[in-house]
């Protein structure tokens, strides 16, 4: 069984269990009805002293976890984290957390889910501990990459909600595994004279859609057809689960006078062996023929190659997008080819962007 006198302390947490001195502060977190703490918890004032001295410890008495208290500095409950569905045979165990909804943006369910795991490893012979997360939560997500989890795969409707039934991303950690944040790229702003390039948000939705359903994009680039809000909102939570996995990240590009959206960009399929990615982009009807997609293109290209130490960009274009064609050759990429059928049976010509490339 787990110990359930050790508190666990971290740099600026210690990881406790619950007791009949913390009644005071529970009981003001299910008057003001905030949902962080574990299952089982009283959703009634009347259930807080029993749930202190016996419910929030059955957990532990089974054998199957450990409901733990998040406090801070200050000795407040800023958080819960909770070790279940143990199976001492197999060697796993679950971790599930919540933060304060006053505390989170801290970093705390990151610090301290890394401290526990630490600590299980450290002092049992467990091998490995499951984490599930709602696709969409991306907070949860980025929690998850950061405390050094792999991303193993997508259970389809495997919870039901009062909105009806969500996907769940199952996250595993094994005893080996280095426990850093697997690579990804950060969500960096990069400005250039005429633009401001910042991750895409939830402002963009309108700009994206009117961008994605223009005829121009449609004919030019493989995204949904009759594109819609509901697309775009997708693409702005896919393109940071995307970065999240270390597979891309994508950027909104605005004016740096009006802040409007002047286009989207992103890199993607990327290559962390060899250093390479594709860069693709959705230039806004408003924005067209003005310059600013070879800018967007070129910082993004600068910084991969001098911050993130990447070597080679790749770009394809349709033989007949003679705009997109330009934004290549305007931001020093040099043609290869063509790749035959590549895109729903299309040609696209090939061009590659290297640092020895840039001016």
């Amino acid at each position: 069984m787990f110990d359930a006198d050790a508190d666990i302390a971290t740099e600026r947490l210690v990881l406790r269990s619950f007791g009949p001195h913390d009644e005071r502060r529970i009981r003001s977190i299910v008057e003001a009805r905030v949902p962080f703490l574990p299952p089982g918890a009283p959703g009634h004032l009347s259930g807080v002293r029993q749930w202190l001295t016996h419910g929030v410890h059955e957990l532990h008495r089974s054998g199957q976890g450990r409901h733990l208290a998040m406090t801070d500095a200050e000795g407040r409950i800023v958080g819960a984290i909770s070790l279940f569905k143990t199976s001492w045979g197999a060697g796993t165990t679950e971790v599930g957390y919540g933060v304060h909804p006053l505390h989170r943006r801290r970093g705390y369910a990151t610090e301290a889910l890394r401290g526990l795991t630490g600590w299980v490893f450290d002092t049992t012979a467990l091998r490995r501990i499951d984490l599930t997360a709602n696709l969409d939560n991306l907070a949860s997500l980025r929690v998850a990459q950061k405390a050094g989890f792999t991303w193993e795969g997508v259970l389809r409707a495997a919870v039901l909600e009062d909105d009806g039934p969500h996907d769940l991303v199952m996250f595993g950690l094994l005893r080996g595994d280095s426990r850093l944040p697997s690579d990804t790229l950060p969500r960096a702003e990069l400005s250039t004279v005429r633009l401001l390039l910042r991750p895409l948000a939830e402002q963009d939705i309108p700009d994206l859609a009117a961008t994605g359903a223009d005829p121009l994009t449609q004919a030019g680039t493989g995204v949904p057809r009759g594109y819609t809000e509901d697309d775009a909102r997708e693409w702005v939570a896919a393109s940071e689960r995307m970065r999240l996995r270390g597979h891309g990240a994508a950027w909104a590009a605005t004016d740096r006078t009006t802040g409007r959206l002047l286009l989207s960009l992103d890199v993607r399929d990327v290559d962390w062996i060899n250093r390479t990615c594709e860069v693709g982009y959705m230039a806004a009807p408003w924005a067209r023929g003005h310059g600013y997609t070879a800018e967007a293109v070129a910082a993004v290209a600068r910084w991969l190659f001098a911050e993130r130490g990447f070597q080679r960009l790749r770009l394809r274009a349709a033989p007949a997008n003679t705009a997109s064609l330009r934004v290549a050759e305007k931001a020093g990429f040099v043609r290869e080819g063509v790749e035959r059928a590549a895109l729903g049976g299309q040609d696209l010509v090939v061009f590659s962007l290297i640092p020895a490339d840039l001016p």
